[in-house]
């Protein structure tokens, strides 16, 4: 979760293979939750450093720490913190490592909304439906909706992370490649320690720095989590995942969740319909009176909302609305808020998507995906980072490109594509 790394530019139409990197209000035991305690997570070891980078490491840390001091971090907690800060190759091997191919998102769907973990979901809910309500009284967030976020981040709690985040930031920090970033990080993390929500030894989670079990990262924990168990501490570190269901439900409520409203619906649109892409947003009555119909009957949920087809015009089109965009902002990625959208229906014994997906078209290579960034940029429809990575900026230039030539505007990155820009 979340902040500025989001889960590494995931895209919308196909889903990089990365490893994963896998957030008060007190009621205390009136709305019967557990007594928690620690966590079960044993700490991963950190591998050794060749001795010239353990040196000009260890220098950094000396050299960060009035800047850390000066941000609000005290000179006690910076120096308990780093106490344990170690340079990590293991870090920085998993920073570097890129995927040639990319994974469809039909095969991502399979996968985050497996039968197993649509089992696992619904025994979740039973066993923590009462906390589970109160959460969704308080801040409006279904429960299927903080269950599917919960399984999305760490498999309902099996996968943690168990680098500790305090060496696994300063490395990051230190590296240069995005030191700004995680420098911020890592003060956001010293911070935490300083509130006594958790010590150094026990903040634990994935080599980028998100934590507990629903992967927050630092910044957004100061800012979004919640001590719902009434103990004083914001704790989503324990074996016991309160505070971190009701910290997602208020992430989620902050970000403009709407209670009471669906996160969208799978649809059927009208033959040459266009409005396709998260940038064209049209009330939901005036997508009606053009033809947009569920693909399951009925009338469409009523507000504004946009049109995505996320596989191209060969697979399903959903109408998305205001809760699929604060998914987003849990992870900016089409692919991943679908994830949690359709694990939810699951998990509520909803019906999952519809219309088939093109499982036969063929996964670009990282190298053709770079290839169509470079040669929308030269036809000036691109202007953000050439890095392969298929996200909204990549799928609104290839749509503007399709419009040029007069072919329908999905903003699906193919061979076919690939094959128009190489023509043209």
């Amino acid at each position: 979760m979340r902040s500025s790394i989001g889960r590494l530019a995931l895209s919308a139409a196909a889903v990089t293979i990365l490893g994963s990197c896998g957030m008060g209000i007190g009621m205390g035991p009136a709305i019967g939750i557990g007594s928690g305690g620690g966590s079960s997570v044993t700490p991963a070891p950190i591998p050794a450093a060749d001795a010239g980078t353990a040196a000009s490491f260890q220098r950094w840390v000396q050299d960060f720490r009035p800047r850390a001091i000066s941000a609000g971090v005290s000179a006690a907690t910076y120096d308990r913190s780093m106490r344990i800060a170690r340079y990590n190759p293991e870090v920085i091997r998993l920073d570097r490592k890129q995927s040639e191919f990319s994974r469809p998102i039909w095969l991502y769907l399979d996968s985050a909304v497996s039968p197993e973990r649509i089992s696992t979901g619904r025994q979740m809910a039973a066993r923590h439906g009462r906390t589970l309500a109160a959460i969704e009284a308080r801040y409006g967030v279904p429960s299927e909706v903080v269950l599917a976020v919960w399984g999305m981040e760490s498999n309902f709690g099996a996968n943690r992370g168990r680098m500790q985040i305090i060496p696994s930031l300063a490395t990051l920090a230190y590296d240069g490649r995005r030191s700004e970033m995680f420098q911020n990080q890592l003060i956001a993390a010293m911070k935490i320690i300083q509130a006594g929500d958790t010590d150094p030894q026990h903040m634990l989670g994935s080599w980028a720095g998100a934590m507990g079990h629903t992967q927050f990262m630092p910044t957004s924990y100061l800012s979004y989590a919640v001590d719902f168990t009434g103990d004083g501490r914001r704790d989503i570190w324990s074996d016991d995942p309160t505070d971190s269901l009701a910290s997602t439900a208020a992430y989620l409520a902050r970000n403009g969740w709407v209670r009471g409203q669906p996160w969208g619906t799978e649809v059927v649109l009208p033959a040459g319909f266009t409005a396709v892409g998260k940038g064209t947003r049209t009330s939901t009555a005036k997508l009606a009176a053009m033809g947009v119909r569920p693909i399951n009957g009925g009338s469409l949920p009523a507000g504004t909302g946009s049109i995505i087809r996320p596989a191209g015009a060969n697979g399903p089109s959903f109408l998305i609305l205001d809760n699929f965009r604060a998914i987003l902002r849990y992870n900016n990625a089409d692919s991943y808020a679908l994830g949690v959208s359709y694990l939810a229906e699951a998990i509520a014994g909803r019906p999952g998507v519809k219309a088939g997906w093109p499982r036969s078209d063929r996964p670009l290579t990282q190298a053709e995906r770079v290839e169509i960034q470079r040669l929308l940029a030269a036809r000036g429809f691109y202007r953000d980072e050439i890095d392969g990575k298929i996200g909204t900026g990549t799928m609104e230039a290839i749509s503007a490109f399709q419009r040029s030539i007069g072919t329908p505007p999905d903003g699906y990155a193919t061979s076919i594509l690939l094959g128009q820009l190489r023509g043209r």
